[in-house]
């Protein structure tokens, strides 16, 4: 199974490749969009500003969107859920607008919200496949679709609830790191793409 990583600059690759690792897998890079698509899964990263992100999905971002509305699996994580939403507050530019809905910063007197924290999924597989009910965050902006309907996950730092984990067809999007989760993180990472692979 080929597994690619959307690279637009920012974020730790070399931990989320390991995450990913696993026989009968093979994990590359892309800089190019329309590249990125050809591929059996495609991985959204985490880490960097939405602005320059957004940037690099240029022209290439409807051939992305058009993959994904096509059944092509995806896991977008921090950053990368965020893509999958049509603005962000955090900077300029179009998102993919697979979720409408926007990206505002986090309402709290702690920001940015870094640290492990509970996760509220509903009856989703994939949750209680990998038994992930705490993970690790890194995020100053969340995620505030128009219709809760695409969520499947919800955390809650200080007084301020947000989506967790969003689900649009084949594409899930998380608000938390699962590679920098422990062991449960990477078994939801391996969940993901053994349900791609069924």
């Amino acid at each position: 199974m080929r597994v690619t990583i959307f690279d637009y600059g920012a974020g730790n690759l070399h931990s989320l490749a390991k995450a990913i690792d696993q026989p009968e897998t093979e994990v590359r890079l892309a800089v190019d969009p329309a590249a990125a698509v050809d591929t059996d899964v495609l991985i959204l990263p985490g880490v960097g500003a939405f602005g320059p992100a957004a940037a690099r999905l240029g022209a290439g971002r409807h051939v992305m969107r058009s993959a994904l509305e096509g059944g092509l699996p995806c896991l977008g994580i921090c950053l990368g859920m965020q893509l999958l939403f049509e603005r962000s507050d955090e900077g300029p530019g179009l998102g993919l607008g697979l979720i409408p809905g926007r990206v505002q910063r986090i309402e709290a007197r702690r920001a940015p919200h870094i640290g492990w924290n509970t996760i509220e999924f509903s009856a989703d597989p994939l949750f209680e496949a990998a038994r992930l009910e705490i993970a690790y965050f890194a995020n100053g902006y969340v995620c505030r679709p128009e219709s809760d309907a695409c969520v499947v996950a919800w955390t809650t730092h200080e007084q301020t609830r947000f989506p967790a984990a969003i689900r649009c067809g084949n594409t899930l999007g998380v608000q938390f790191h699962p590679e920098k989760s422990s062991a449960t993180g990477i078994r939801f990472v391996h969940a993901f793409l053994n349900g791609a692979r069924a």
